[in-house]
């Protein structure tokens, strides 16, 4: 990266940093069951809300306890359930239309990351009824207060309950929209574990490695406060402790549990410390390609995390002696290769390949430019990469032609 350029990303970084205590962060009040959201909406005098979801948890029949209890409470319940895995300015606006139809006054984000973000980019066009999804791009964009929004996570790794972050794709352009305001952040979020019990294991594995990379980038970030380390490094613990159970028994209350938790403090961590490159090239392949966002990440990790070479290794000698895989008297390059080689045996356990073949040549180009533009000069990432360093990473992520990969697991 030129000089000029990298000195103004880490003069904005730096801007923001100094800004950190006065900056309007909050955390949503948790519930524990969906059976309490009634109880949370009556606080402001509810009568119809939207609740907003994807086919597969539809499917499922997992929201039916929670429209029963608003049912129960005399709280009308409206149905958006067309969210797809990376949700489009079309799901958002279709959305949009029934809440206004129906006279909504609450938006109830229930699912992943996608139909929480959904939910999100709903409330954004509630507050802005004028201002089209792409003009809310970026920063602070969206500046009005949302209608009431709860999210209920079915997964645990996305942390968008807590979060100030939205993505949301053009389906024309396949470009991804980040949206970040601190009017996103759920007044309210559900920690129910009974609704990831019947997750996929791959999924599983896949959102659950999505909270690990959350944590890692805040933590090796140069914008981290004494709140956010240890918030990240407590997610990195309960991921280290509790995914694999959580992968092989679905049915695990404890591992369920704590991976909620781990999901909810890697989205606290991140959405005050940001993330990185990482989460800048999984958007870009979600956009291009549909690749979900969980996958990406957990691929793209480790490979990030060695090509940042010693501009990242003390923090993640750090968190390597906090989770346990290394000993506490390890050297710092040798303490962050050990972290690197248990992520890269956590995707192998979980059934993750190591590389993403979806990546055609000719698509890098746009997706490194995409990249370049949402991570710079926002990200606080530990060394800047320019849109050239940022191609190469692609072909790293592609990998060799001829390498074989994991099998994966059932």
């Amino acid at each position: 990266m030129r000089l000029a350029r990298r000195a103004w990303c880490r003069a904005y970084q730096t801007a923001f940093r100094i800004a950190l205590p006065v900056l309007p962060y909050f955390e949503p009040q948790v519930a524990d069951t969906v059976e309490k959201v009634p109880e949370l909406l009556a606080k402001h005098g509810i009568t119809t809300a939207l609740l907003v979801t994807d086919p597969g948890v539809a499917r499922l029949g997992l929201t039916h306890g929670l429209e029963d209890a608003l049912a129960a409470a005399g709280i009308a319940c409206e149905v958006y359930d067309r969210t797809v895995a990376n949700p489009t300015i079309a799901n958002v606006e279709k959305a949009a239309a029934i809440y206004r139809e129906h006279g909504c006054g609450a938006i109830i984000g229930f699912g992943g990351g996608s139909a929480m973000d959904c939910a999100k980019g709903v409330g954004a066009r509630i507050a802005q009824p004028a201002k089209p999804i792409q003009k809310m791009r970026g920063l602070l964009r969206v500046h009005r207060a949302l209608p009431p929004l709860v999210a209920v996570p079915t997964t645990a790794g996305t942390g968008s309950e807590v979060t100030l972050a939205a993505v949301i794709t053009d389906e024309k352009s396949h470009y991804k929209y980040p949206i970040n305001d601190f009017a996103l952040i759920p007044r309210y979020a559900v920690h129910d574990w009974r609704l990831t019990r019947g997750l996929p294991p791959a999924i599983t594995g896949q959102t659950g490695m999505d909270a690990l990379t959350h944590a890692v980038e805040a933590y090796i970030g140069r914008s981290t406060t004494r709140h956010t380390r240890r918030m990240a490094t407590q997610a990195v613990r309960l991921v280290h402790d509790n995914l694999l159970d959580a992968y092989r028994n679905g049915g695990d209350e404890r591992a369920r549990t704590a991976m909620m938790e781990a999901a909810y403090k890697a989205g606290v961590a991140f959405t005050q410390s940001y993330v990185g490159y990482v989460h800048a090239i999984a958007h870009s392949l979600g956009g291009q390609y549909g690749t979900p966002h969980g996958l990406a990440n957990a691929v793209i990790l480790p490979h990030v995390l060695r090509a940042y070479g010693d501009a990242a290794a003390p923090r993640l000698a750090e968190l390597a002696r906090a989770a346990g895989v290394c000993a506490q008297t390890e050297p710092d390059a040798l303490a962050a290769e050990a972290f690197i080689a248990w992520v890269e045996c956590m995707n192998e356990a979980l059934g993750i390949p190591r590389h993403l073949r979806c990546i055609r040549e000719e698509d890098i180009p746009l997706m490194a430019a995409h990249a370049d533009a949402e991570a710079n000069p926002l990200y606080p990432v530990p060394a800047l990469w320019d849109k050239e360093q940022l191609e190469r990473m692609y072909h790293v992520v592609a990998g060799p032609a001829s390498e074989p990969q994991p099998a994966r697991s059932a």
